[in-house]
């Protein structure tokens, strides 16, 4: 059986997307909903730079249809500064902050490496060691928040599911055999980066889904976008991933980010019509 495919962006809230991918008169407040409603999932990044509150989780949950997921983009906090070390508290703060309440649109969390990071392989073990791949380990998880998470946390599932994990690395040092047996042995995907040269493009099933971050890097796409040929490239590679019976996210983070709705729905529009796996987008009148 193929797997699911579901194509959106990096994030939502861009002030050059105003007037040319959402209408002239949209409220900031609604842009989630419109965004959601032409694309089927979206990668929150706000969740990044610190954690977040419960209501904030709740109305993103609120705002999109009831097939929606979100990709969650793991703390800078753990992935940057801390670098994953010494990071079993800021993991469970995470997971205390209100993740749990996407509750089904829950879809796979990213941990984003900075370029500076070498592959070393006794803390990359004992850091996916420590993440639950499930809501109920990851409720749990939760508990264990600190003391200043009081009266600020959610720790409840509504249902036992899977907890998904994706990992890009921008260190060349990962691209090795070892560290690819090693995110296989845990079940975490390796993000398929497509970028230049500075990062390692890592081609590898590693999970039951797989993960790819689209930047359409100026020296490969000049345009700062994809063109028709880049679209069919991927909507290619996408549907051959699919058919292996894996679940499929793409997500566009073009350089020049006020084409990644745009690309994400000619990406989505060259898939449907022969991919019945596809989740359609929607183009309710939101304005």
């Amino acid at each position: 059986m193929a797997g699911q495919i579901r194509v959106g962006m990096a994030g939502w809230v861009y002030p050059d997307w105003r007037g040319t991918f959402y209408p002239a008169g949209l409220t900031q407040k609604r842009e989630l909903e419109y965004a959601s409603r032409h694309v089927t999932s979206i990668e929150l990044n706000g969740s990044f730079y610190s954690l977040q509150k419960p209501t904030s989780w709740l109305s993103w949950r609120d705002a999109t249809p009831d097939d929606f997921v979100f990709a969650v983009k793991a703390p800078r906090f753990i992935t940057h500064i801390r670098r994953l070390d010494d990071v079993a508290e800021p993991l469970s703060n995470f997971f205390a902050s209100g993740i749990l309440a996407l509750g089904a649109k829950l879809g796979p969390i990213l941990w984003q490496l900075p370029p500076s990071q070498e592959f070393e392989p006794f803390l990359l073990e004992r850091f996916f060691s420590l993440l639950p791949h499930d809501t109920t380990a990851a409720a749990a998880l939760a508990a264990k928040r600190s003391d200043r998470m009081h009266g600020s946390e959610y720790l409840l599932t509504d249902a036992h599911r899977t907890v998904r994990h994706a990992i890009e690395v921008r260190h060349h040092s990962f691209a090795s055999p070892e560290f690819t047996e090693l995110a296989r042995g845990h079940g975490i995907a390796i993000v398929y980066g497509d970028s230049d040269s500075r990062w390692p493009v890592i081609d590898e099933r590693t999970a039951d889904f797989r993960y790819a971050r689209l930047h359409a890097h100026t020296s490969l796409h000049p345009h700062g976008s994809y063109d028709g040929d880049g679209i069919a490239e991927w909507a290619e590679r996408t549907v051959t991933w699919s058919r292996s019976g894996d679940d499929v996210f793409v997500y566009f983070d073009d350089d020049s980010k006020v084409r990644a709705p745009h690309d994400a729905q000619s990406l989505l529009a060259a898939l449907q019509p022969d991919v019945s796996n596809v989740l359609h987008h929607r183009d309710d009148d939101i304005s």
